[in-house]
């Protein structure tokens, strides 16, 4: 039975600056931070804030912690806008435990005047080496309202297995081209 660790906490902490430009220094338009934590291991964070002509944006960050034990967790996060209001984002976090396991998550949300995309993906890694992944996506056309949905879920021991999944604007189904 594995027993609570507070690395997890720690490791929330360590990403509060990537989550927010903004949290780490409101003036600043990049920085970098490298410190011991109380968890007898090292964090580390950088951060990037710049605006462009035109409305133009981007924001990144990135950071890693550690805890003297094995124990590791690593996170980016990033933010663009441009003309006419196109957005895009990204976050993703990689966890490392010292018996073996791992995990990654990520995310990517694209929206502009033509539509939007979502996009979320995580894998696991068991101590004994066993992998489970998945990756959900959603794109919606701005101009008819209607979308597709692909998910791709994959296990080490059953294989790989995919489906697809269109609807029209009122959310009824219909057939993908």
């Amino acid at each position: 039975m594995k027993t609570w660790s507070p690395f997890p906490a720690l490791a929330l902490a360590a990403l509060t600056c990537l989550l927010s430009a903004a949290a780490c220094d409101a003036h600043a338009d990049s920085g970098r931070l490298l410190r011991s934590n109380a968890a007898g291991g090292s964090t580390a964070t950088a951060w990037v804030q710049r605006e462009g002509p035109r409305d133009a944006r981007v924001q990144r960050a990135r950071g890693v912690a550690t805890d003297g034990q094995g124990n590791a967790v690593a996170g980016a996060a990033g933010r663009w806008s441009g003309p006419g209001g196109a957005t895009a984002e990204r976050r993703a976090q990689v966890q490392r435990s010292a018996d073996g396991t791992a995990t990654a998550t990520s995310s990517r949300a694209l929206d502009g005047a033509r539509g939007s995309v979502q996009s979320d993906a995580s894998v696991a890694r068991s101590a004994d080496g066993q992998v489970q992944a998945s990756r959900d996506t959603t794109a919606v056309r701005t101009a008819t309202g209607n979308s597709v949905q692909r998910s791709v879920q994959y296990d080490s021991s059953s294989g790989l297995t995919r489906s697809y999944s269109c609807h029209d604007a009122s959310g009824a189904p219909m057939a993908c081209r």
